[in-house]
């Protein structure tokens, strides 16, 4: 079934590939920004703030996308007896993902504007 998959998918890039018109016009090849005309370089200075915010994000994210199955379907492994196995499992994830949220807060990753620490000039004779 997985072989059948990659088969398809390879054909279907492959036949995009030999079936599209290739027509490369100057407007065509320049820089779209939101139908302006380009102003300035493409390249400029971004914040690594925005991604570790981001990262953090994603992950606690995905965290409510694990937990929240589970929690639905509590209730019959309680009928079966396995309940606080289920719990501790839960509890365990929950909280590697807890330490993680210590581990950047203590970092101050989550601070937008970070103070500036300045070193002092030693005075030496």
């Amino acid at each position: 079934m997985l072989l059948l998959g990659a088969v398809t998918a390879a054909l279907m890039l492959t036949l995009g590939s030999v079936l599209r018109p290739s027509n490369p016009e100057r407007q065509k090849l320049s820089t779209y920004e939101c139908g302006e005309p380009p102003t300035g370089s493409a390249w400029i200075n971004f914040n690594i703030r925005f991604y570790l915010i981001a990262l953090i994000f994603v992950i606690f994210d995905v965290e409510v996308a694990f937990v929240y199955p589970v929690a639905t379907a509590f209730r019959p492994f309680v009928e079966n007896g396995q309940g606080l196995l289920v719990f501790t499992e839960i509890l365990v994830f929950v909280g590697i993902l807890f330490l993680g949220l210590v581990y950047v807060w203590v970092k101050r990753d989550l601070e937008w504007l970070k103070p500036v620490i300045k070193e002092e000039p030693s005075l030496k004779a």
